[in-house]
């Protein structure tokens, strides 16, 4: 069976704990979109791993990971997240991974780029800095560097003369900032592909042969549907499709061939950066949840917001993802509240709105209806089976089934791999 696990919020639902779980029965898990502005993070027993580009796969023997086509790939850090995983005994080898030879490459003038831009800007939206967006620009605007690039030093050469000449003038004239050297960049990328070659190869071929061979395959996106480029809250999203349907561009495989969509959501709601939230908590509340569910960005380190759960954000991506199950993740964070709120509308002018309003300013200012549920008061990380749950976290769930109109099927009560309970 092939799955692919979406975010439903604004990324950092805990896709990374689900993923890895799911991956251990999958033969093949591949990162389909967005880049190293994104964090997986995963506990196996005592050890905690942050994935940023590779897939968290890596850390079952025998599995084969995937980096696709729509990543936007910083080989730098690709290369630190090898090397660091070599030195903690987890060998990652040209068997075990595929990098797509049509991604494309994050140049150290993305990144200063990226930092420029944002501080050029009066409504900030709040960028990694990671250069993620100006790469996906470049691409769209047909100028991109791509990994099969690294491995010919003659297109890699004009390339880099054909950018740098454009780039280096906006630097200079626009910013004021000096340019980059050609000789510098183009040796360091050079010892970057030969470093990776092992791993290069036309991956949509690789996949599609392998599920034609009847293997199983996972797809993993990063961030979450919130941030994606076509339905979020633009201009606040990421540079790349993170709905389901940027697996098929991402990789090359055909929407035909997936199975399964899990969409994974916290109990709870969060975003990272700039744009509108409505269901943000108050101060006290914030640090409450913030401080127990370790709310800060994997990536970045930076404090996300909280909120409560919004279900008519939530429904929106269930219905552009045509998700088949639910996976609810830091159940366990929600337990020491005495009451426990749910968004089931918006109000805005007199007007209420029960569907996720496209107008930016009406989002902007719109007041959540929220309904109450009691809370359970009560730690609920040992619980092995739906049953073993508190009365009021089972009305909980079940209150979110009804309002987003699909079963849920994993809910995490904790951050280890055995802290969850499956439906």
């Amino acid at each position: 069976m092939n799955i692919v696990v979406v975010g439903s919020q604004w990324g950092d639902e805990g896709k990374g704990k689900l993923i890895d779980i799911l991956s251990e029965h999958s033969d093949i898990t591949v990162r389909y979109q967005g880049g190293n502005n994104a964090g997986h993070t995963v506990v196996v027993g005592k050890e905690e791993y942050v994935f940023h580009l590779l897939p968290s796969a890596i850390l079952h023997k025998g599995k084969v990971c995937v980096i696709g086509n729509g990543v936007v790939i910083d080989p730098k850090a690709l290369l630190k997240e090898i090397n660091d995983l070599s030195r903690r005994g987890i060998k990652v080898g040209a068997a075990r991974l595929k990098i797509s030879g049509h991604a494309h490459v994050v140049m150290p003038y993305h990144r200063i780029l990226d930092g420029l831009r944002e501080s050029k800007r009066k409504n900030k939206i709040g960028t990694t800095g990671r250069g993620i967006g100006p790469c996906y620009a470049d691409k769209v605007s047909r100028c991109g560097i791509r990994m099969v690039d690294l491995l010919n030093p003659r297109v890699l050469q004009s390339k880099l003369e054909d950018n740098l000449r454009e780039k280096n003038e906006i630097f200079q004239k626009v910013f004021n900032v000096k340019g980059f050297a050609l000789k510098s960049i183009y040796g360091e990328y050079l010892a970057y592909g030969k470093e990776l070659a092992p791993y290069v190869c036309d991956t949509a071929l690789y996949l599609n042969r392998e599920i034609d061979h009847k293997k199983s395959v996972l797809f993993e996106g990063a961030q979450g549907t919130f941030l994606d480029i076509d339905f979020g809250t633009y201009p606040f999203v990421t540079s790349s499709n993170s709905i389901v349907g940027g697996l098929c561009t991402g990789s090359g495989v055909a929407p035909t061939r997936v199975d399964r969509t899990i969409a994974c959501v916290k109990a709870y709601t969060t975003r990272v950066g700039e744009g509108p939230f409505p269901t943000e908590f108050s101060s006290s509340l914030k640090d409450e949840i913030r401080t127990k569910g370790n709310e800060f960005g994997s990536t970045t380190g930076r404090p996300r917001r909280c909120g409560w759960f919004d279900s008519v954000l939530v429904r929106y991506s269930v219905v552009i993802n045509n998700v088949d199950e639910l996976a609810i993740m830091k159940l366990d964070v929600l337990g020491d509240l005495n009451k426990i709120r749910i968004c089931t509308g918006y109000k805005y002018k007199g007007k209420i709105y029960k569907e996720f309003p496209m107008d930016f300013e009406v989002l902007s200012n719109v007041q959540p209806i929220y309904e109450e549920l009691r809370g359970w008061r009560s730690d609920v990380s040992a619980a092995r089976s739906y049953a073993q749950l508190p009365a009021n976290a089972r009305k909980y769930i079940e209150r979110l089934e009804k309002l987003l109109k699909v079963g849920v099927k994993y809910i995490s009560i904790g951050t280890k791999r055995s802290e969850i309970i499956i439906r």
